[in-house]
């Protein structure tokens, strides 16, 4: 299958955002993507590095405009198209909300965010409510797809119980970066975590994975910190967690990846770990902590 990958940088104009990841987008496709991917929160600047009500004007119902624009998009394309996007449920409920639409044109399904940050920079918390649709992959012409977003990718608990509803593939749209204070040293750290950890779940679950970060400067309009660096480095795993393609962490990128759709079947024949789960010693796994 072969998966396109767009790495953008995002401005405050959200026509501008949607025109050149749709011209991405229609490249990718005409050079054969089967499935185009995309960053967290794509259509305006990552608005959490402060807390304003007022921003939660950026959010809209689903389906609705934002729905329409992606929609066409997949249609144009004939691709399967992962977007990310600001969900307005009702008067003050919201949700950081992954919709997948088919290459028709057509709501595939969606999945809102499970794991909500609530960090200097990130307050999550302030806008977003915690999904409630549970971990559930999306069925596409291309592959059963487990999407999750971004601070879900930390838990292993959440790949998991993809991989156990059957998803192919498990995808993370993602909005992380470095703030600015951080020494060299831990800046490489954070990143080779967020990398490792990821491929971790190829490799628990045997199947691929594919992370997009944005890229690029977004500053803090409050003026509290420097803003935030995006590190971009978006990339894909195989099921043994290799890494078959890599971005850099300073610039935008668009590119065409091949998977094997079919090599995790082998992979989970050589290491078996889901005949080998201790299904009867997880019980403490539904608790917060085991004193």
């Amino acid at each position: 299958m072969k998966c396109g990958i767009i790495q953008q940088h995002n401005t405050a104009d959200t026509a501008d955002n949607r025109r050149r990841l749709a011209e991405k987008a229609v490249a990718l496709a005409k050079a054969g993507a089967q499935l185009i991917v995309n960053q967290e929160l794509h259509d305006s600047l990552y608005f959490c590095q402060t807390e304003n009500v007022d921003l939660c004007g950026l959010a809209l119902p689903i389906p609705g405009p934002a729905t329409e624009f992606y929609s066409q998009l997949a249609k144009e394309t004939g691709a399967v198209i992962v977007s990310s996007l600001f969900e307005r449920r009702a008067p003050g409920l919201y949700h950081n909300t992954a919709v997948v639409f088919e290459s028709d044109g057509s709501i595939a399904g969606k999945y809102r965010k499970m794991h909500i940050p609530d960090d200097p920079a990130y307050y999550e918390k302030f806008y977003f409510t915690p999904g409630d649709i549970g971990f559930e992959p999306i069925q596409t012409s291309v592959g059963k797809i487990g999407v999750l977003v971004c601070w879900d990718q930390w838990y292993p608990e959440a790949a998991r119980l993809m991989a156990l509803r059957g998803a192919e593939l498990l995808v993370y749209p993602t909005a992380i970066g470095w703030e600015s204070s951080d020494t060299d040293a831990e800046k490489a750290r954070q990143r080779e975590a967020w990398i490792t950890v990821q491929r971790g779940h190829a490799v628990a679950n045997g199947l691929p994975v594919v992370a997009v970060n944005r890229v690029g400067h977004e500053p803090d309009p409050s003026g509290a910190t420097r803003g935030i660096q995006f590190w971009g480095s978006s990339f894909v795993a195989g099921p043994q967690g290799e890494i078959l393609w890599q971005a850099g962490d300073s610039e935008e990128a668009e590119q065409i990846v091949d998977i094997d759709m079919g090599r995790s079947e082998q992979v989970r024949r050589w290491w078996p770990f889901l005949r080998d789960r201790r299904i009867d010693a997880y019980a403490g796994l539904t608790k917060r902590f085991l004193d």
